[in-house]
């Protein structure tokens, strides 16, 4: 994907990233509200519900973003991003975002579909060879995989690869040093060794279901890192760097954080008895997102950013691949990303799942989702929605593992609840 233009636009698009949410308070967007269709008086009313989970002590805090048209609507900063140290949440905060890494790794792996360079339909052996005999776990017998494991499988998360946390196979997966009983096998920051070197021993361990059969939530993405890096000869920071986060003015996301700006990381907390407690030190509390080895690029969990500079990522999705004369991928493969490619396999109730999101196929299948939605979430508490019918960009970021609160799905209630004139 040749970019002559992008050092341009890059500069375009800093120049317009404060209009996508960088430090105006929720008070100076309200009044564009009512020209945007929705109620300023019922917006107004998160507020009240955000503040009530920092008052109620159920989260520290967290950064809300709302957009319609590409113009932010509603922005607010609540609470602490280090209670304990006093350090109030702002807008710039920086979160960690889990696995709403996948989209943008998922976008890198389709520009480079758009090359040549990679087809859905290729096995994944053709770029990490320990993937051309794989097995699955059944009934308690490893037994060889039916066919091999392609592209398009780990896009749709249809490979059969899970984070290794199933009783079959967790024992397995902890010995080549992946899974967690703890629940956070995703997690790789931590790990002295390159994603390639970690998605070799992967394709070691017997899978949980045959490819293309179930709807298997795992290392896909990680895996789809590890192939962009063979397809490219590039890492992957550097893949979503120049392709992503540069040419869109997303100043605010990488894998591991600037030293300078760790005042900015927020704190992870976790939910215990219904209240937001600090997580303890080290890589499976807080991360080794600033000291850590910084070798490891996670295509499934390993990125850090913000509320703004995730909406201007979705607001180019939105836009069809586009976004202040930045074009990062083509219009159809836009769309390949946003339609259910799966059928059933996600849901039987109206969600589907595509190439790196998952879709809403049937109104009240996700809240007040729109048909056409698609959106995503992250384990530490965010949460993302864009509804293109309704022109919205919705974006809430919290940094709480677990998080036992019911934010995720109230906060994007209360945004439609807004919403007057469609």
């Amino acid at each position: 994907m040749t970019r002559p233009t992008h050092r341009a636009a890059a500069c375009l698009a800093l120049l317009v990233a404060g209009a996508v949410g960088l430090g105006a308070p929720a008070s100076a967007q309200r009044p564009s509200a009512s020209s945007h269709g929705l109620s300023s008086e019922r917006l107004a009313r998160l507020d009240g519900v955000l503040q009530g989970y920092v008052d109620r002590g159920e989260l520290a805090g967290a950064v809300a973003l709302v957009l319609r048209d590409g113009r932010p609507i509603y922005e607010k900063a609540v609470g602490f991003s280090d209670r304990e140290a006093g350090r109030r949440m702002a807008a710039n905060s920086v979160f960690r975002i889990a696995s709403q890494t996948k989209a943008l790794t998922s976008v890198v792996v389709l520009s480079l579909m758009e090359e040549g360079k990679i087809g859905l339909g290729d096995p994944v052996s053709r770029f990490i060879p320990e993937f051309g005999s794989t097995t699955v776990m059944v009934d308690g017998q490893t037994v060889p995989a039916r066919r091999q494991i392609t592209i398009r499988d780990l896009l749709t998360h249809t490979a059969g690869i899970s984070y290794g946390t199933q009783p079959q196979v967790a024992s397995l997966y902890e010995r080549v040093g992946l899974g967690s009983a703890a629940g956070m096998g995703w997690y790789t920051a931590d790990k002295d060794e390159e994603v390639c070197d970690t998605m070799e021993r992967l394709a070691s361990v017997p899978f949980v279901a045959q490819p293309g059969e179930a709807w298997v939530y795992g290392y896909n993405t990680d895996v789809l890192g590890c192939v962009a890096e063979r397809a490219s000869g590039q890492p992957l920071d550097v893949l979503i760097r120049t392709r992503i986060t540069e040419p869109l003015g997303m100043r605010d996301t990488h894998f591991f954080l600037p030293r300078e700006q760790r005042d900015r990381l927020v704190t992870v907390y976790s939910s215990d008895n219904g209240r937001a407690v600090r997580a303890a030190e080290g890589p499976r509390g807080q991360g080794s997102y600033v000291d850590g080895p910084r070798k490891n690029f996670a295509g499934g969990a390993g990125l850090l950013s913000t509320a703004a500079d995730y909406a201007r990522f979705l607001e180019m999705i939105r836009n069809g691949g586009e976004l202040d004369g930045v074009r990062i991928l083509a219009p159809r493969t836009v769309q390949l990303m946003t339609t259910n490619q799966v059928g059933t396999l996600h849901s039987p109730n109206g969600l589907g799942f595509g190439l790196g999101f998952e879709t809403t196929d049937q109104y009240g299948a996700n809240g007040m989702d729109g048909v056409g939605s698609f959106g995503w979430g992250g384990a530490y508490g965010s949460v993302y929605r864009v509804d293109p019918e309704a022109r919205l960009t919705i974006a809430l970021m919290i940094n709480q593992l677990p998080n036992s609160t019911d934010i995720r799905t109230k906060f994007p209630t209360m945004v439609y609840q807004a919403l007057v004139e469609e």
